[in-house]
């Protein structure tokens, strides 16, 4: 029973050292003018040594990225506890917003996000990824995008980052307070069709039909029809349809 029970308070600790160590460099994160600290500094302010630091994490590059996907869960929280609306290019929009909203409020967690000297992008990179794939999914199924999703979360992805890092790195070069609204209805009024007019506003409707159906399709083929084709089958025709959607959207 003690054996149990000292086991037990070394995991506590243990558990407890991360927490204070992952608060500690959060705090010193915020209030950082480089957007970055020193391993000494985080080592001092959560009472542990240089090893628990080491111990818990293998180098400061592997507290960056904990301190990253610690910054950012509150975040990915309330993207994962949000409920789907009734249209899917809206919660686009709104997930445009959020985004860009946390990186504004956040500036030194969202440098470090997308900082060169992580060699490993942190998980919360991933995550925010595959919550996006998943709402342009939804918009492929309702017949509502004009590319893959896969093409679509990659330029959603690198617009929404784009518009985020400019704001918080040269605020005084974007002053109009709509300049994100405009980017944002560009780039998803361009891989979407409204939902009551199919590829409207298109030079090449037949392309653009043929993208529509070719992108809905590969979404909905996984959730209606799991078991009609093997899983080689399946994946190659949404290799298919994925390049179908891509080739007649830029055509």
């Amino acid at each position: 029973m003690l054996r149990g029970l000292i086991r037990e308070r070394v995991t506590v600790d243990i558990v407890d050292a991360r927490t204070r160590i992952l608060e500690a460099a959060a705090d010193l994160l915020s209030r950082s003018s480089e957007a970055d600290f020193s391993t000494r500094a985080v080592c001092e302010a959560a009472g542990v040594g240089a090893p628990a630091l080491y111990r818990q994490f293998g180098d400061k590059e592997g507290l960056l990225s904990a301190v990253v996907d610690f910054g950012f869960e509150q975040y990915l929280a309330a993207k994962r506890a949000a409920q789907p609306s009734a249209d899917p290019v809206q919660d686009l929009r709104d997930g445009w917003d959020n985004h860009v909203a946390f990186a504004v409020e956040n500036p030194n967690y969202y440098r470090l996000m997308f900082s060169p000297g992580l060699s490993a992008p942190p998980a919360a990179v991933a995550e925010a990824h595959d919550l996006l794939l998943a709402v342009l999914r939804r918009c492929a199924a309702a017949g509502r995008l004009r590319t893959s999703p896969e093409t679509a979360a990659r330029m959603i992805m690198s617009a929404n980052s784009g518009v985020a890092l400019s704001l918080i790195s040269r605020p005084a070069f974007y002053p109009d307070p709509d300049f994100s609204h405009r980017v944002r209805d560009a780039v998803i009024g361009s891989i979407t069709v409204p939902e009551d007019s199919r590829a409207v506003d298109s030079r090449d409707p037949a392309a653009d039909t043929t993208a529509v159906m070719a992108a809905a399709l590969g979404a909905r083929l996984q959730e209606e029809s799991p078991d009609a084709l093997t899983k080689e089958e399946t994946a190659l025709l949404r290799q298919w349809l994925r390049r179908l959607a891509d080739a007649s959207a830029s055509a």
